[in-house]
């Protein structure tokens, strides 16, 4: 994600007119309500993303991937346990129905969070995280919340690296062959990657001990154009 942030044709525009633009456009879509603008929004800047950032749709589908896996099982969650009024569908299992008022709701939320997916998209996939921070900092937000979001970014990458070296050693020992040593497997890394991440908040502290951390971590500032 981040060779793509720095390797696309918008990785040099004005990052606080993406940044803008994205909160802008993030409110009214959650704010309108409107199924036709939600869907106008995911096109427009899926069109923007893949046809003038030139971002590839592997990688744009990939970075869809696990927010709709998530996104399809709260809204079918909203449907069939949310709302009142006219049935209009029954499941016949222990009474779970769909009413109209829950479909509204569940379909409502599906289109209205797809339409902020290739918002975040079009700021994440074109603009390095660095000047991102870069733009919070000068914008005077607290450097708690920088600061935080810094490490939080820097760690993600260091939990997925560790959640494949886990999975790649699991199946050179035969593991994920069939359904239940699967979900042993997987019992066994979400254990596993809990108590790695112990260890590494712990190395990460001393980390920045030992190069004189005091309370505040430095922002990238870029170069001054002359």
């Amino acid at each position: 994600m981040d060779y793509i942030a720095h390797n696309n044709e918008l990785s040099e525009t004005n990052p606080y007119f993406k940044l803008f633009l994205t909160a802008i456009l993030l409110i009214v879509t959650l704010a309108l309500d409107n199924l036709y603008f939600d869907v106008f929004i995911f096109i427009l800047f899926s069109i923007i993303i893949l046809g003038v950032a030139k971002i590839s749709i592997r990688s744009y589908l990939k970075f869809l991937t696990i927010p709709m896996a998530f996104l399809v099982i709260t809204c079918l969650f909203l449907i069939f346990f949310f709302g009142n009024g006219e049935v209009i569908y029954e499941t016949g299992i222990f009474g779970i129905v769909v009413t109209d008022d829950s479909w509204h709701y569940g379909l409502y939320t599906f289109f209205r969070v797809l339409g902020c997916f290739p918002l975040l998209g079009f700021l994440a996939l074109t603009t390095p995280i660095a000047k991102i921070f870069h733009c919070l900092d000068t914008l005077k937000v607290p450097k708690i919340i920088t600061e935080i979001g810094l490490l939080m970014y820097n760690t993600i990458f260091i939990f997925l690296n560790e959640i494949d070296t886990m999975q790649k050693a699991q199946k050179t020992r035969m593991g994920y062959n069939s359904y239940m040593n699967s979900m042993k497997c997987l019992a066994d890394l979400i254990s596993n990657i809990f108590l790695r991440s112990l260890d590494k908040s712990e190395t990460l502290q001393h980390s920045l001990d030992s190069r004189g951390y005091y309370g505040e971590l430095p922002v990238y500032v870029p170069p001054k154009e002359e």
